[in-house]
């Protein structure tokens, strides 16, 4: 791109840190078009680094959730209008993080269906090696995938939660109460007191406030299904390689032996190259 590299850096700085399209038009002077091709362009690349350097690693705890947003429109919106277009309506990112270094090893951009749910799987098994244990919410759809994708190399179980009757009135948009967790034991023996998902049910909260266009209940949400893959995918990598954990103290890309130092945004645009 011909815009000089700080201008860049700042631009992609403030989309990381909850800005929207415009807000970061009107703070560092780009058109709005610069801003997405850019976005874009580094998603992309952020996305191959990802897959290159996440590869075989040996994890202990991996805890698995799928995020709901939408693209363009919700999926009610959709089928009033009779749209046919897979990229158009409810969009779920598959989320894997390992519990203890923080890593995010492995994400997908779909619906919560069988096909993309064993896409997810295989990432996941890409990115691990040895044998581990896994844990997921409820989806229906996890128990063939991870039994197709990863057998016996995990120790496999579901957290499924029951949730108190929707409430009416000033409360309905705030979250329903858990009245009840079930563990349930889906593939070889999982230990009891780890079957857990608190970890990356957090890391969709910090997700939800660093990435603008899934902040729920606002005006924000994606227009085409390439622009919010492209942040994602920004979101990760930054996450993984140049974001402090506090709980860890350092990245969670130096906690899982990926590098030996923090990367600042620059080192990170660099690395795409």
């Amino acid at each position: 791109m011909r815009i000089p590299l700080e201008k860049a850096e700042l631009a992609l700085r403030l989309l990381l840190e909850g800005n929207s399209i415009r807000s970061t038009q009107r703070i560092t002077g780009l058109h709005q078009k610069t801003i997405l091709d850019l976005l874009v362009m580094v998603g992309e690349r952020c996305a191959k680094l990802m897959t290159d350097r996440i590869k075989g690693l040996p994890v202990q705890d991996v805890e698995a959730d799928e995020m709901w947003g939408f693209v363009k429109m919700k999926n009610r919106a959709k089928m009033f209008k009779q749209i046919d277009d897979p990229t158009i309506g409810d969009a779920y990112t598959f989320v894997g993080i390992e519990r203890n270094s923080k890593l995010i090893l492995a994400w997908h951009l779909g619906q919560r269906d069988q096909a993309n749910t064993e896409v997810f799987t295989e990432k996941l098994h890409r990115a691990t090696s040895g044998h581990f244990q896994l844990s997921t919410d409820g989806l229906k759809t996890y128990p063939e995938a991870v039994s197709y994708s990863l057998g016996t190399r995990v120790d496999f179980a579901q957290l499924i939660k029951v949730y108190q009757n929707n409430r009416e009135g000033e409360q309905k948009y705030s979250p329903p109460e858990v009245v009840e967790t079930i563990r349930k034991v889906v593939i070889g023996n999982p230990d009891p007191r780890r079957v857990c998902t608190s970890i990356v049910e957090r890391s969709n909260l910090s997700m939800r406030t660093s990435i603008r266009r899934l902040t729920r209940l606002t005006n924000a949400f994606s227009k085409k299904w390439e622009n919010l893959s492209a942040a994602l995918a920004l979101y990760f990598a930054y996450y993984n390689f140049c974001r402090i954990h506090s709980s860890i103290r350092c990245t969670p890309a130096m906690e899982a032996g990926l590098t030996k130092q923090v990367w600042s945004l620059r080192d990170l645009l660099i690395a795409t190259i």
